[in-house]
């Protein structure tokens, strides 16, 4: 039997990252020019189906989800052009952060998502608004009518819609429960269509009664929950099995291979490759049954001329709905998005809306245009919440070295008409025990900046002889103990950068022995040096990891004004025995460094570091004093550990090279070399005093080779350490679980 004049239906499953290979389906019914009248998808089907009915031909979505770009927002990754270095959180120990509310019951303060939804929400605004308003939210007249389908937990039926904010809607139906935050429409929290419809072919046959239904299932339908795997378990549990009628001769459905985790969008190419086979495999049934072929430059122009509306229209906004802000809250985000009330366009519209969204201040946002009724102008409709008040960071680090130490640290949030925070972290460890707080006051505007005030209190104890954690032997080799306040003013350069100026008072006191050979009853040598200190910064940071990084760049460049008063008080073991107290001279420090990642191959990566020091800073008191002060080149995590006298000097440069090599996802092999070249050496005399070397008399290398896994919460790292002309021995075995990230010292 032949059915003329028919119209067809094409019906697109969830099923995750599988439903890729939807797209495969369609480029092959549009190269065998088999007409697509309709189309009604769940999850990832609607959002395909979503791309198609409003002029996206298969090639050009193909085109879409393979880039790094789309596979990242998949990830809740937003391109490093859209961060915004200023509102980022300092990098510290932290191995996991608990965001809660006091007022809340502990079940509400678990978080609900896996990903941070921000970068889809935009991206499907700016994807789908332009067609959306082309047909005045009715989804009949999109090039090709469609349907879509949400799940309303509430009630436990499906939602269908077929009219409304596309992009909302979309965003409704791919809300996968504990990975995508759900949203709201209509009064109702929507999630995923999947839970209660994945494969809606009666959402087609009831909505447009196609003589032909064309169904492409990955729902997996047959995958049984296992004992070791959360995922399937999750799915079984929230996941109703979709039975749907035999279609026999008025449809086909199609089953391409998709056996893939359901977020595994990196695997784009080879589901749509198996999307595309196995339709072909179908295309001689399908044509039995369907006479009417389509036109391919018909769709074309009729794609053209959709699209072209959609490129052309200017969406301008010249007001704010704000929604689950109160008053003082929703006067910062007009301010972050508002400059002097003037209206803005959409494309003016993205860097500030990602700039307020990275906020830590804001939980949760959700843009939505709407068209006014008296002209084309929109307004801007946010929906979200302010951030959870409270912080709690836990972490640790866990070496085979006496480093080990346990961190925490407590953070307060409060959004009104600037942001405010406040925050205090401690470190507990032999090596190094600290304090850190500070508060901070975001001002909103065009030009965005805060004024932040801190503290910091460290003791690093540098003698090995104990491995124990809570081991406090004395006397020590080496004690140094730093509080400083500093007041900071910093404001955005771009979107990763960022300049501050800032100011601050720093007492330092050292406690040292000029000598390896001491006793319990020996006294040490201290010096002590209060000073004062102005100074400029600029920063671009662009990495992908706070430690162990392999892409992304990052440049730092710093120029320091200070002056201070030194106090140097022999002990029992020093040669001196006159205590001395002197006004140093002012000097000025310049510092520059640049550690840069180049993906030469597939799994394959190269660094480039390099670090400059300028400082017209004079001697101290004796050799152990001036190198105490002066700048220290530690380019790998264990050099920050260690007290190396060869790789300090006033005045610097160094660089070294990175190869890094990932043979499986999560692991990375490192091997990293660096020269260091002062530009003269600090030398000690035989009265314990200091002096200068011939120009580039000296230079010494330092390497690492390493073994990391990238865990959940931090590294886990082995390797090999070399420091050239080391006292005790050039080669250590280095272990550790956890961040080697420390408050910074003043004097660095």
């Amino acid at each position: 039997m032949h059915i003329q004049a028919q119209k067809v239906g094409l019906v697109l499953s969830g099923g995750g990252a599988s439903g890729l290979s939807h797209i495969g389906v369609i480029k092959a019914l549009e190269e065998n020019n088999i007409p697509i009248d309709y189309i009604s998808g769940t999850s990832i089907g609607a959002l395909i189906g979503g791309y198609y009915s409003i002029g996206y031909s298969a090639q050009d979505i193909e085109n879409i989800v393979r880039t790094s770009f789309f596979q990242g927002i998949t990830r809740g990754d937003l391109p490093a052009k859209y961060e915004y270095l200023i509102k980022e959180r300092e990098d510290f120990a932290s191995w996991i952060t608990f965001k809660f509310n006091l007022h809340d019951h502990y079940l509400k303060n678990l978080p609900t998502n896996m990903i941070n939804s921000v970068p889809i929400d935009y991206y499907l605004m700016e994807t789908f608004t332009g067609a959306n308003h082309k047909v005045n939210n009715n989804f009949d007249s999109l090039m090709v009518p469609f349907r879509c389908v949400a799940s309303d937990v509430l009630n436990n039926v499906p939602v269908v819609f077929k009219d409304g904010d596309l992009p909302s809607v979309l965003r409704a139906s791919i809300s996968y429960p504990f990975y995508l935050r759900p949203i709201s429409i209509n009064g109702k929290l929507l999630f995923d269509g999947g839970l209660y419809n994945n494969f809606p072919i009666d959402v087609m046959k009831k909505e447009f009664a196609p003589d032909y239904i064309i169904g492409s299932n990955t729902s997996e339908n047959t995958v049984a929950p296992d004992d070791d795997d959360l995922y399937t378990q999750l799915r079984s549990l929230l996941m109703n099995q979709t039975a749907f009628d035999t279609l026999g001769e008025k449809g086909v459905v199609i089953e391409p291979w998709s056996k893939v985790s359901i977020f595994n969008f990196a695997s784009a190419k080879r589901l749509i490759d198996s999307g595309y086979a196995a339709t072909i495999r179908v295309i001689p049934q399908i044509r039995k049954h369907i006479q009417t072929r389509s036109d391919l430059n018909e769709i074309s122009a009729k794609r053209k001329k959709f699209r072209d509306y959609q490129k052309n229209q200017d969406i301008t906004f010249t007001s704010l709905d704000i929604k689950g802000f109160n008053r003082r809250q929703s006067r910062f985000i007009s301010k972050s998005l508002f400059y002097g009330k003037k209206p803005f366009t959409l494309a003016q519209l993205k860097k500030r809306y990602f700039r307020l969204a990275s906020d830590n201040q804001i939980r949760s946002i959700f843009p939505v245009a709407v068209k006014d009724s008296s002209d084309k102008n929109f307004s801007l409709k946010l929906i979200g919440k302010p951030e959870k008040p409270f912080y709690v960071d836990i972490g640790t680090i866990i070496s085979n070295r006496p480093i080990s130490e346990a961190f925490l640290g407590l953070q307060y949030n409060h959004l009104g008409k600037i942001g405010f925070s406040a925050y205090g972290n401690g470190y507990l460890g032999k090596l190094h025990t600290g304090s850190y707080s500070r508060l901070r006051f975001d001002f909103p505007g065009k030009l965005p900046f805060y004024v932040e005030p801190s503290f910091t209190f460290s003791r690093w104890d540098y003698y090995t002889s104990s491995a124990l954690f809570f081991d406090f032997l004395k006397p020590a080799y080496l004690v140094q103990e730093d509080r400083f306040g500093e007041l900071k003013v910093g404001l955005p350069v771009g979107n990763m950068s960022q300049f501050n100026v800032a100011g601050g008072l720093t007492q330092w006191s050292n406690k040292y022995y000029q000598s390896d050979i001491f006793t319990q009853a020996d006294t040490a040598d201290k010096t002590y040096f209060n000073y004062w200190y102005l100074q400029a910064n600029y920063k671009l940071n662009t990495l992908n990891r706070k430690m162990y990084a392999t892409e992304g760049t990052l440049l730092s460049a710093r120029a320091r004004f200070l002056q201070g008063n030194e106090s140097y008080r022999p002990g029992n073991t020093s040669t001196d025995t006159l205590f001395d107290n002197k006004t140093q001279p002012a000097w000025l420090q310049l510092k520059l460094t640049f550690d840069g990642y180049i993906k030469t191959s597939k799994g394959f990566k190269i660094g480039l570091f390099g670090e400059g020091v300028y400082s017209t800073q004079n001697f101290f008191s004796n050799y152990q004093a001036t190198i105490l002060s002066a700048p220290a080149f530690n380019p790998t995590p264990e050099s920050q550990t260690f007290f190396i006298d060869v790789f300090r000097a006033h005045n610097y440069f160094a660089g070294g090279l990175k190869a890094i090599t990932t043979p499986v996802r999560g692991f990375d092999i490192r091997v990293e070399a660096y020269l260091f070249q002062p530009v003269r050496n600090i030398l000690k005399t035989n009265d314990n005093k200091a002096t200068y070397s011939s120009p580039f008399l000296y230079r010494y290398f330092t390497g690492m080779a390493a073994l990391v896994y990238n865990t959940a919460v931090g590294p886990l790292s082995i390797g090999i350490n070399y420091y050239d002309n080391y006292k005790q021995t050039p080669l250590s075995v280095f272990f550790h679980f956890g961040y080697i990230i420390f408050n910074k010292k003043s004097i660095d």
